[in-house]
């Protein structure tokens, strides 16, 4: 009974890192699919988040269901809870990433993205997808130093995200009001899905040590090292 309880921790483990693997792909389609203006590779991204959101609930129903059966304490209710809230932040990066995509197939078959920008959006999808990728072997790994990196990756994105708004006050913008309304979501859906894998790497932090990730200083690196 003992062996079938953890396997079925580990299973609920499996599929954060899977749920972490789909939205992580689903940005990366996103952005092309926006630059490039592609429909049926936005539509896919759409269809495909359902998946997500199936896995999100068999997770929840099994870690409800082991909450009822097994009264997990200590690190074993922590591991339960905390996926919980792994999956709904892993649910909220797939809708995130469904937006991407929505916004490209709303704007087919010109792209809501002007040139001078493309290089501003591929850079925040690839972000967002490498920021998920390693979310997902901080899920794995339980590598605590490697997950309280992600906070300080992710200031890349907000500079990514400040550099985008500064193009929309320039007096010099050109590109009219509709375009600034859809240029503002997508930075904010790529922030958004940034804050959201970072928030996933601070869960396992608390996982892992049962301390917040805020209340733990990152490693410093030695000069020279």
């Amino acid at each position: 009974m003992r062996d079938a309880y953890h396997e079925e921790l580990d299973s609920i483990g499996e599929g954060l890192v899977e749920m972490a693997r789909l939205v992580g792909s689903a940005i990366g389609r996103a952005t092309t699919a926006m630059l490039d203006a592609d429909l049926k590779l936005a539509e896919s991204v759409i269809a495909a988040d359902q998946k997500v959101d199936d896995l999100q609930h068999d997770l929840e129903a099994r870690a409800i269901a082991l909450l009822a059966r097994q009264q997990p304490v200590a690190t074993d209710l922590r591991i339960v809870v905390t996926s919980l809230r792994m999956s709904a932040d892993l649910e909220r990066s797939g809708d995130l990433a469904q937006h991407v995509a929505k916004l490209a197939r709303l704007r087919f078959p010109d792209t809501a993205v002007p040139n001078d920008l493309h290089a501003t959006i591929l850079e925040m999808g690839q972000l967002a997808q490498r920021l998920m990728a390693k979310a997902a072997e901080v899920i794995i790994t339980k590598d605590v130093d490697l997950a309280l990196q992600l906070e300080t990756d992710d200031d890349e994105m907000d500079l990514l995200h400040r550099t985008l708004f500064q193009h929309l006050i320039d007096d010099r913008w050109k590109h009219g009001i509709e375009t600034a309304v859809d240029v503002t979501l997508l930075g904010r859906y790529y922030e958004r899905f940034a804050d959201h894998a970072v928030s996933v790497a601070k869960r396992v932090v608390y996982l892992v040590t049962g301390e917040h990730a805020d209340e733990i200083q990152p490693p410093t690196q030695v000069d020279g090292a």
